[in-house]
C-alpha cells in the first residue's frame, strides 16, 4: 500500500468513512509469508491511519479496522469478548493485534472516530477455495456432479464460532453509525468444529486428513460473545449455521453447472 497514492487519493476525495478491510487474510500462508503478512496487514493499517492524521482528517473522517477473533489464540476463556487479552499465535494474528492497538492508539491519542471489530468467522458464497469452509462446500458440489471423490483437510476437531458475512456488515455498519467509536465482538456465540461442518454439508463424503495441512500452531477453540454488541448495536446474528452451508453448497454447484470445463480440469489437478 503506497503512502504517497494514499495521501493523493484522499486529498481528492477527503472520505466520510473508511471501511480497512484489505488484508492477507490467510492464517496458514502466514507462516510462509510472514514478512509480506506483517507488511499490510499491521503496516498497511498504520499507513492509512497516518493518512488521515497527515491530512487532518481526523475530526472529519471515521475509520473501521478489522480485526480478528484469531488475535485471541489460546486463549483458557470458554468464550472470548472485548475484556479478553490478546495472545496471537499466528504471524497473521500478530499483525491483527498491531492492527488493533494502532487503531485504538488514535482514537485515544489523536481524537480519531477509530472503531475495531472484532470478527469471528464469518463466510458465504464469495468465501476464497483456501479457506477450509469453502473448501468443504465447494468439493461437495464437486462430489454432488461426480467430479471428486473425496476431500483433503487436516484438524477435523478444530472449533470455530462460524456466522454469516451478511449479519456481521451490518454490524459493522451500525458500529461506524455510533456517537462515540468503541471495539466490538460480533460473534454467534456458538461453536462447531471442522467435523461438524463436514457432516452439515455431506450426508456421505469421504474425508481424508491430511498432516501436511495442519498449522503450525494451531488455534483450537474460539467462541465469542457478542453481548456489547447486541446491547449497544441492538446486533444479533439472523441466518442459521444450517443455512449458511446450505447456502455456500448450492452456490458452488450452481458456479460449477456454469463452468463444468474449467472445474473438471481442477480436479484433475
Amino acid at each position: 500500500m503506497d503512502s504517497y497514492f494514499l495521501l493523493s487519493l484522499f486529498r481528492e476525495h477527503s472520505f466520510d468513512e473508511v471501511y480497512h478491510f484489505a488484508a492477507q487474510s490467510h492464517v496458514g500462508t502466514s507462516f510462509k509469508l510472514q514478512l509480506y503478512t506483517c507488511d499490510v496487514n499491521a503496516l498497511g493499517t498504520l499507513r492509512l491511519i497516518q493518512t488521515i492524521l497527515t491530512l487532518g482528517l481526523e475530526k472529519k473522517t471515521k475509520f473501521y479496522n478489522a480485526c480478528s477473533s484469531e488475535t485471541f489464540g489460546q486463549t483458557v476463556k470458554d468464550y472470548q469478548d472485548e475484556s479478553t487479552p490478546l495472545c496471537p499465535v499466528s504471524p497473521y494474528a500478530a499483525a491483527k493485534a498491531f492492527s488493533y492497538w494502532i487503531t485504538s492508539s488514535a482514537r485515544i491519542t489523536h481524537g480519531l472516530f477509530a472503531v475495531n471489530g472484532i470478527l469471528f468467522n464469518h463466510e458465504s458464497p464469495r468465501r476464497g477455495l483456501g479457506f477450509v469452509t469453502r473448501k468443504i462446500t465447494f468439493a461437495v458440489a464437486q462430489i454432488h456432479l461426480g467430479l471428486k471423490s473425496c476431500i483433503m483437510l487436516g484438524n477435523l476437531n478444530a472449533r470455530r464460532d462460524w456466522g454469516h458475512a451478511l449479519d456481521y456488515m451490518r454490524g459493522v455498519y451500525s458500529m461506524m453509525k455510533q456517537d462515540a467509536p468503541d471495539d466490538y465482538v460480533l460473534a454467534t456465540g456458538e461453536t462447531r468444529s471442522v467435523r461438524d461442518f463436514v457432516v452439515t454439508a455431506f450426508q456421505i463424503v469421504r474425508v481424508r486428513v491430511d498432516p501436511d495441512l495442519y498449522r503450525p500452531a494451531e488455534v483450537s477453540y474460539l467462541r465469542g460473545s457478542a453481548q456489547k454488541a447486541a446491547t449497544s448495536l441492538d446486533w444479533q446474528p439472523e441466518i442459521s449455521f444450517k443455512e449458511l452451508v446450505k447456502e455456500m453448497v448450492e452456490a458452488d454447484i450452481a458456479l460449477i453447472h456454469e463452468k463444468p470445463t474449467r472445474f473438471w480440469m481442477e480436479s484433475k489437478l
